[in-house]
């Protein structure tokens, strides 16, 4: 167990269940301490007694919904009058919606933009202006292999990751004068809750790629504090988003339905 972060404070969204614990037990492993934010308290409040008693982590348990503009200015409120400066921000709450878009729930996919989107870029400013006074820190932010080519049947949430990868490559390149730096973590198939929360079913694709939530959070740690810009976790995902440089767009998006069919 190493403790390079030790000292440093590392804020992690969307904490309560799968790739948000695991970004936090690995973070913990490496000596941070911690601020757990989510909706569901209870969840938090498990997640920060295992946390304390394994690693001796210092915790603090801030529930909130990031969809909210007014929770998020809270949440920066609450950590500024308790003295908490966040070193490490792991942008990782977000879902996605699964089926045709014309028969899909606004309300549903409005509230997904909230977090994938607005909420994920109202927190980068948030703290990135505190990481550029203090002349370091490290942003990650979770996008997906989804993020390279349109995906029907996930079309929204797709193009949200689309997004969060050209904003945190953007993002990184102002930021690195100041010694801070933004790394966007592009995962595929995570064996987390992701499927049944976006309420699709698992399909041979799922099976046949599906990585641990563990090994992708390891793996984007690592990248965030090496100062990568992006990465894409593990080789067949690589692959394939590389080879969508070489795919028309409509071909692509194709493919991807054809994938994703249940």
């Amino acid at each position: 167990m190493t403790q390079e972060l030790k000292g440093r404070t590392a804020l992690v969204t969307g904490a309560s269940s799968g790739l948000g614990i695991d970004f936090a037990r690995e973070l913990a492993k490496r000596g941070a301490s911690l601020v757990l934010v989510a909706r569901r308290a209870e969840a938090l409040a498990a997640l920060a007694s295992e946390l304390k008693q394994s690693y001796g982590t210092a915790v603090q348990v801030l529930p909130a919904d990031l969809g909210v503009a007014e929770a998020r200015e809270k949440l920066v409120a609450d950590l500024a009058a308790s003295g908490t400066s966040i070193d490490l921000l792991v942008n990782n709450a977000g879902f996605g919606v699964y089926g045709e878009f014309a028969d899909t729930d606004w309300a549903r996919l409005d509230q997904m933009l909230q977090v994938n989107v607005v909420g994920l870029t109202h927190l980068s400013r948030l703290f990135a202006e505190g990481m550029i006074r203090r002349g370091h820190g490290r942003i990650l932010q979770v996008a997906s292999t989804g993020a390279f080519s349109p995906s029907p049947t996930y079309a929204a949430y797709s193009a949200s990751k689309s997004y969060v990868l050209s904003f945190g490559i953007a993002l990184n390149n102002e930021l690195k004068p100041h010694g801070v730096t933004c790394t966007t973590v592009c995962p595929g198939v995570t064996a987390t809750d992701f499927l049944l929360v976006s309420g699709q079913k698992r399909n041979w694709y799922h099976r046949a790629t599906m990585m641990s939530s563990a090994s992708v959070a390891a793996s984007g740690i690592n990248a965030m504090l090496r100062g990568s810009s992006h990465l894409v976790t593990g080789w067949i995902n690589a692959v394939q988003a590389f080879s969508t440089r070489f795919m028309p767009r409509a071909l692509g998006a194709s493919v991807t339905r054809w994938l994703m069919k249940n």
